[in-house]
Parts: C-alpha cells; structure tokens; sequence
C-alpha cells in the first residue's frame, strides 16, 4: 500500500511539473506574438524562400513594418551568453547546465539576403532576438536584439502614415507571399 501511495505521488508530481512547463512554453509564445503585433503591420512564420542557389532557406519571422521587412530569428535562452561576431560558436551558462549553438549570424545573414532578392526595392534588415533572459556580458553581437528594443526600434506608425506606408510596400509584401511556402509540417 505504501508504494502504491509513493508511485501515485510521483507521477502527480510528475504530471504537474509538465503542466507548469506547457503553461510556460504557452505564456511565452503568447508574448512572442503580443511582441511581433505590437511592431509589425502583418508577419509570416516558418516559410521557406528561394536561397538563390537553386534551392530554398527557412525563415522563422518576417515581419512588414513601418522600416521595411525584418527577418527575425528567435532564441529563447536564459543565462549567461558569450558570443561575438567572429566566434564560430556561442556558449549558454546557466545555473545548471552548459552547452553551446552554432554562431546564428551568418545563417540570419543568409536568410536576410533571400528575402532581399525577393523584395528588391524595400528595405530589409535582420535580428536575432533573445526573447527570454539572456544577458551577453561580455558584450553584445552585433545582430542580437531584446523584446524591448525591437519594440522602440520598430514602432507601429499611426493610422494615416499606416496607410500610406501599406500601399508603398504592398505589392513587395504580396511577393514575398507568393514566392514563400509554409513550412512542412514535422521539421
């Protein structure tokens, strides 16, 4: 009877450390959108475009702001991170654990340069937004953006310049829609 009672505690326990996580995972992503609402006019998320060289380049975001297209790529790592520029390799330390990801720039470079081949007359730029806490302390690349500077950065205009923004950019916009492909499912 003991381990009966003893089983039924873990996996209660066990069941309710996964929901917490989903709940997490589930506020985080709504911020995410409330985030990529707030500064762009309309968005797409995981497309696939033509890469120039015959074959095509996953996009995560891009958005249509008051700037021009933004290629954005998201990272959601908490801890410490030390990247540069010139690192072939940047590392995450945390409280507990330690590991490292590839240097995300000249990826992001890549995709900004796909999206430019489509969009040829509207400004396009590109980001790699640390969207949870991750702080560079040893200094910052120089594609890496935080929620709230993307947020003054790229500001929704007011109605009028709207307007005149949408119908300046539309037809760019459109194809960027046409020339895209949603990602397949399972990738």
């Amino acid at each position: 009877m003991f381990y009966y009672i003893l089983a039924l505690a873990g996996s209660l326990a066990a069941v309710s450390f996964l929901a917490i996580l989903i709940y997490l995972r589930r506020r985080r992503r709504g911020n995410l959108d409330e985030l990529l609402r707030a500064v762009s006019v309309q968005s797409l998320r995981d497309i696939l475009l033509p890469d120039r060289m015959g074959g095509v380049i996953h996009l995560q975001h891009v958005l249509l702001t008051a700037k021009g297209l933004v290629v954005l790529d998201v990272k959601t790592v908490r801890g410490s991170v030390y990247g540069g520029d010139r690192l072939d390799e940047w590392t995450v330390i945390d409280h507990t654990r330690r590991f490292t990801f590839p240097n995300p720039q000249p990826a992001l470079h890549d995709r900004v340069a796909a999206l430019k081949s489509v969009a040829r007359d509207v400004p396009v730029t590109g980001h790699i937004l640390f969207f949870d806490n991750a702080d560079f302390t040893k200094g910052r690349p120089a594609d890496v953006i935080f929620p709230d500077e993307l947020q003054t950065r790229y500001r929704k205009p007011e109605k009028v310049e709207l307007e005149r923004l949408m119908e300046a950019f539309e037809q760019y916009w459109e194809r960027v829609q046409e020339v895209s492909e949603p990602l397949p499912r399972g990738r």
